[in-house]
């Protein structure tokens, strides 16, 4: 069911979860690469591989995986209109949090490099660590419950199907954030990036 069609509008949303990679920050991760280093057969999910292997085989991969994406993290650049949304969303009183495939501690890094590492409550931004990894919906079930809301009321906000579907699993308002939206059946609004979404909200049309 598209959400916003049943009249649960996007402006009037208060709780908003964010994806990181490639939505609040541009995307860098070459993820060939990644399962080319790994020994990972191309299109297979690189999480669900590594969490497969018997413990002292996937402890080197993890390893490897945590030092290749730090040294992404402190190269990290905001997304066009990223930091002015957040802000934006956290200044008039909204909950927002972060959900990522990455590890919190790095997600952690990726938002003081991008300017954001006070805004975001450190309790609100989940890894892969804290909950199973996108396109479940554990993590944002968790929040909803930390912040005593039910589902529905969250917004996840993300680039990829896994956003999309971990949301749609909660009964989340999903948004999609790019310039293309290739999943329609998935995407209960769509814009082209952040600064496009920060121009919707400010116009009070969903």
């Amino acid at each position: 069911m598209n959400l916003l069609q049943a009249g649960a509008g996007l402006p009037e949303r208060r709780h908003w979860v964010f994806d990181m990679d490639g939505t609040l920050t541009v995307a860098v991760h070459d993820f060939a690469l990644i399962r080319r280093a790994l020994g990972i057969a191309p299109q297979e999910d690189i999480l669900g591989h590594l969490a497969a292997l018997p413990a002292a085989e996937a402890a080197p991969k993890h390893a490897w995986l945590m030092a290749h994406e730090r040294e992404l993290a402190c190269r990290a650049v905001a997304a066009p209109g990223a930091c002015a949304l957040v802000r934006v969303l956290h200044a008039r009183g909204d909950r927002i949090a972060i959900l990522t495939r990455n590890a919190r501690e790095l997600a952690t890094l990726t938002l003081d490099c991008i300017g954001l590492g006070e805004v975001f409550p450190a309790e609100d931004v989940l890894g892969r660590e804290s909950a199973p990894p996108k396109p479940r919906p554990d993590g944002l079930l968790q929040l909803a419950a930390r912040w005593k809301v039910a589902p529905e009321q969250l917004v996840m906000v993300g680039d990829h199907a896994h956003d999309l579907q971990c949301g749609r699993a909660a009964g989340a308002l999903t948004v999609l954030v790019g310039p293309e939206n290739p999943w329609p059946d998935l995407a209960d609004v769509h814009a082209v990036d952040c600064d496009a979404l920060l121009e919707r909200l400010e116009r009070g049309t969903s």
